[in-house]
């Protein structure tokens, strides 16, 4: 799997035209091949950053993305910004869910993990 982050900090004035071009996106991308997940997310703490994350079946679903006209778009808005696109792709080679978690809780004890109980 692919994951892919990108990260962008808007000029305050131009937020809106920013969060209504990155919530157009989601639809169409979610439908293309070898698209597993594909979310916008606004900081808590600070209203004008935005990051998108996607999750690729293969690096070339993902580069046939970054080829689309749709993500051409989405470049052509870094003169809205007020610093630098941040952009990482991760290659994950191997995931873990909630059995790993339960897995470590359950090694590491009830003595050193205590439960809502005992904090009474």
């Amino acid at each position: 799997m692919i994951v892919f982050r990108m990260t962008m900090n808007t000029i305050p004035e131009k937020r809106l035209e920013i969060q209504q071009t990155l919530l157009s996106m989601i639809e169409p991308t979610v439908k293309k091949a070898g698209c597993l997940s594909f979310g916008v997310f606004c900081d808590i703490e600070n209203a004008n950053r935005f990051s998108l994350l996607g999750e690729w079946k293969t690096r070339q679903y993902l580069n046939r993305h970054l080829s689309s006209q749709e993500f051409g778009v989405l470049l052509g808005t870094k003169a809205l910004l007020c610093e630098p696109l941040e952009i990482q792709i991760y290659t994950v080679s191997h995931l873990e869910g909630m059995t790993a978690i339960k897995k470590i809780r359950n090694k590491a004890g009830s003595a050193a993990v205590p439960n809502a109980d005992s904090r009474r």
